[in-house]
This record gives C-alpha cells, sequence and structure tokens, in this order.
C-alpha cells in the first residue's frame, strides 16, 4: 500500500483556494485514521491467530464437550447397561452389555436435575451421593415411537426402596433391573404350573427357558465338569448329601442342558423341583396371598390401567394398597381397616392416575420379579432393550473370556 502524502500548493491570498485546501487536508487525515485503524485490526487479529490453546485448555475443552454430548446421548437416545444377575437367562447372560432405547417408549425427563453427569446413585468408587435432592421435577416423558408391549424386554428402576440399598432415591436414580414385561394395564394374569396365562390364554415361553431340577448324584460334582455341562456358579447350589450319602443338587436347567444332563453316568435322578410348586412362598406379592400362592401357581389379578376405577374393600386394597400410597401422588392418604380416606374424604371408588406392568424373568425360577415386589408403575419404565454390543464371561478362562457369537446379537 501507499502511504505516501501528496502536498498540494495552493496561493494563499486565494480564499477559495485556501478553502480547498483545508478540505484537502481533513480527507486526507481522515484516510489516515482509516489505514491506521485497519492496520491495528489486522496485528490484532494476527496475534490472536498466532497464540495457540495451551495443553491444558485442549484437552479440558474436549472433556467437557464429551462430557455434555455423552450425557445428551444418554438421556435422550441410547444408555448402555450391564447385566449382573442370572435371572433373564438365556435370553440375556450374566456379563451381558446391552444397548436400551429410550425413544421407542419416548424418552423419560429427569426428575433429579442437581447430579454429577454419567453418576448413578453414588460417585465412582465412594459412598458419597452423587445427586442434590433440592429439586424434584415433575414427571414427563417425551413422544416416543410406541408404548410398552406384552413380551418386550424392559429396562427400569425397581420401584421397592428395600431393593435399591434400602435408599429412598428419587425415582430416575432407583436401582436398574432387567425383566420381560408379561402383563400391560388392564390384563389378568396368572400363572398354573409354572406356565403364564394372559386374558385366559397360555402365553409361550421364552427360548431357551430355565426350570428348576433336585439333582442326585454319586458324589460331588468337579467344578471343571460343570463347566463342560455348560453350566456356571449361578446355575447350581449344592444342596448337601441324602442318608445314602449321595450330593444333591438344586440345578436351573433348560432343556437340552437337561437331556445332557440325564445322559451323564455319574447322575443318578434328575426330579422336578417340588419346593416351587407346593411349598408356600413367604416372599410372595401381596403379603395376605404368601398362604396360597407360589411362584409357580400364581394369581389371578388384573394389572391397574390409568383410568380404571376399583371399589375399596379389603380384597381389593390387598393389591393396590402399596401403588396407591406410593406412586399414585395422593396427598394426606389413610388405609385402615379396609378403608380408604384422602384428604380427610373417605372413598368408596378410586380411579388409578397411571399404568401399570408386570415384569417377570425369562428364568422363572431364579428371578425376584413382580411376583414378589409388584406393579412395576409407568414413570420408572426407561427404555427397551435393544441388543448385545459386548459379552463377557466372567468364570471362562482368559482365551474364552469374550463370548464372540453373542455380540451385536438382538434382544428377543
Amino acid at each position: 500500500m501507499d502511504l505516501s502524502i501528496q502536498v498540494i500548493k495552493y496561493p494563499i491570498n486565494n480564499s477559495g483556494c485556501f478553502s480547498t485546501l483545508l478540505r484537502e487536508i481533513r480527507l486526507n487525515q481522515s484516510y489516515l485514521s482509516l489505514i491506521y485503524m485497519s492496520m491495528n485490526l489486522k496485528f490484532w487479529e494476527k496475534s490472536k491467530e498466532l497464540r495457540p490453546k495451551s495443553f491444558v485448555r485442549e484437552w479440558s475443552d474436549a472433556i467437557i464437550f464429551a462430557v455434555i454430548a455423552a450425557t445428551l446421548i444418554r438421556w435422550t437416545t441410547v444408555e448402555a447397561f450391564v447385566v449382573p444377575t442370572p435371572s433373564m437367562e438365556n435370553t440375556v447372560l450374566v456379563g451381558d452389555y446391552l444397548f436400551v432405547s429410550k425413544f421407542h417408549y419416548g424418552t423419560r425427563v429427569t426428575r433429579t436435575p442437581l447430579q454429577i453427569p454419567l453418576t448413578h446413585q453414588k460417585i465412582w468408587g465412594t459412598e458419597i451421593p452423587s445427586f442434590l435432592p433440592w429439586i424434584k421435577l415433575p414427571y414427563y416423558r417425551l413422544p416416543g415411537f410406541g408404548e410398552v408391549k406384552r413380551e418386550d424386554v424392559v429396562v427400569f428402576n425397581i420401584p421397592p426402596k428395600e431393593l435399591s440399598e434400602g435408599v429412598d432415591y428419587p425415582i430416575d436414580l432407583k436401582t436398574y433391573y432387567v425383566k420381560r414385561c408379561v402383563g400391560i394395564p388392564g390384563d389378568r394374569l396368572e400363572v398354573r404350573r409354572g406356565q403364564l396365562i394372559v386374558n385366559g390364554k397360555p402365553i409361550s415361553n421364552p427360548i431357551d427357558m430355565k426350570f428348576s431340577y433336585l439333582v442326585t448324584a454319586k458324589d460331588e460334582i468337579n467344578k471343571r465338569n460343570l463347566l463342560k455341562l455348560g453350566l456356571d456358579s449361578d446355575d447350581y447350589y449344592f444342596l448337601g448329601r441324602s442318608q445314602e450319602a449321595q450330593a444333591v443338587y438344586k440345578m436351573l436347567l433348560s432343556s437340552e442342558e437337561l437331556k445332557e444332563i440325564k445322559t451323564v453316568p455319574y447322575i443318578l435322578s434328575v426330579q422336578e423341583d417340588y419346593t416351587k410348586s407346593e411349598i408356600p412362598d413367604n416372599g410372595i406379592f401381596p403379603i395376605e396371598k404368601s398362604n396360597e400362592w407360589t411362584g409357580e401357581n400364581y394369581g389371578t389379578l388384573i394389572i391397574p390401567k390409568a383410568g380404571m376405577s376399583i371399589a375399596v374393600n379389603d380384597s381389593t386394597l390387598w393389591f393396590y394398597k402399596e401403588i396407591i400410597s406410593k406412586y399414585e401422588a395422593n396427598s394426606n392418604l389413610v388405609i385402615n381397616e379396609g378403608k380408604l380416606t384422602i384428604d380427610g374424604h373417605a372413598v368408596e371408588n378410586y380411579t388409578f392416575k397411571q399404568d401399570y406392568f408386570f415384569m417377570m424373568g425369562d428364568n422363572r425360577h431364579n428371578s425376584l420379579d413382580s411376583r414378589y415386589w409388584g406393579f412395576v408403575p409407568e414413570d420408572h419404565i426407561v427404555g427397551k432393550a435393544l441388543f448385545i454390543w459386548m459379552s463377557l464371561d466372567s468364570e471362562a478362562d482368559l482365551l474364552h473370556k469374550v463370548r464372540w457369537n453373542r455380540i451385536f446379537s438382538m434382544v428377543e
């Protein structure tokens, strides 16, 4: 750029020329001011471009972005879960890592906003709560692709606080469970000799479903032989010895495993586990039916539906008093001697405010499910299990630790 100043000579005694000279000087001053500002601006921009981010700044920016992105994805679309118990075998195994869709049933807006991202209940590796209960938002679910269907494999927050370490966590921070939905709102459900019946029709059992058997062997079975039979430590329990000093086991077997174990020479007998159907279960839901019902012979009961009304009496309150008092957001509620009072007014007919579901594990004889703790409220539903993205066998050797045949398999 040419920054030279052109000097123009005019006779001083000419007033018109003098005015012209002043005007030229002012124009040149304005021109120089613009050039000066432009130089300063370009110099500042250049210096800013040349000033790189520090190593710490780059990594902190990257981590903050990753945490925000992961939190949004985890909240709105899919979340990963690991299966810790055998209650869904053989559909889902211990050590399976599941991708769970939250948009199938509609993303549930968080009710506890004051919590550390990517945590659940506690800060990693400590007993320090990862949330503050100061703000509790009302329940709201965004529109989804559909509703929970019968036979869907569902992840949900377990309702009873006793199953969340005895802590009364906010709903979205209760312990996660994965089960199969066997009853949807309005269904009439019962179990007869292990067969699930819904609305008067038998429901087909899951593929490779396991049942409990009492197995008698000549002696205690070596763990290596149990692994050869495809049984891990969750599939068998040593009960002791018979009067003849024979080893007695309780085993959870699929139909194929049952056929194979009957051919083993050191197995003396295999019988159905009579304790599951003939001995009353003190842990059954509702507790008033514990002397009549078992996990194998259960019901009949009706699953509550939003808008469904019931007459309030002793028999109905056996089944529904817990959800009416804990999950229906009723204030000043009193249940006493078969009577229900809300805000000081006696209620003779109660109408449910939300839908409820009945969940059972595919491993029916080794599952802590709705038969033992009751209904799952709609606001406790997290999402639908889609597929297994990783599967690790904790009891296998290093070469067989990964169950390669299960990776990316769909959950059905």
